[in-house]
């Protein structure tokens, strides 16, 4: 089986420019844990996780320390700028090796250098607990 065949397509996304607390507002409605960032051209430059907001909040010295990382960072502060993509054929196999070498829980899908998904731990576990694979 393929990536292409568990990926979610319905990415939700933040721009680089974006406040960390606009990104926190994408990560709650959407229920996912880590968020792809963009540039102005829709191209994947990093991703941002909840446990990217929460390690800088916890090093925040005071309450206005922890209102500024929120309201006075940018995602692109924060994130991650190299996520770990993979193309759409890629096996699930593959796709879940990369993920525990690489201890991450999401692999960013890209086909021709455009983001066209995202596969988790959770869709490949589902997966299996389904019996598709």
């Amino acid at each position: 089986m393929r990536v292409a065949a568990l990926m979610q397509t319905n990415l939700r996304t933040v721009l680089a420019d974006s406040t960390v607390a606009e990104a926190v507002v994408t990560l709650a409605d959407a229920h996912v844990s880590g968020v792809p960032v963009v540039d102005a051209h829709g191209r994947l430059v990093g991703v941002l996780s909840s446990s990217d907001v929460i390690q800088a909040e916890a090093e925040a010295s005071d309450r206005d320390s922890r209102i500024a990382v929120l309201e006075d960072t940018r995602a692109a502060d924060l994130m991650n700028p190299r996520p770990i993509t993979v193309a759409p054929d890629t096996l699930i196999r593959e796709a879940a090796r990369q993920m525990l070498y690489a201890d991450v829980k999401r692999l960013f899908v890209e086909d021709g250098g455009k983001l066209v998904g995202v596969i988790s731990q959770s869709d490949i576990v589902g997966a299996v607990a389904s019996g598709k694979i």
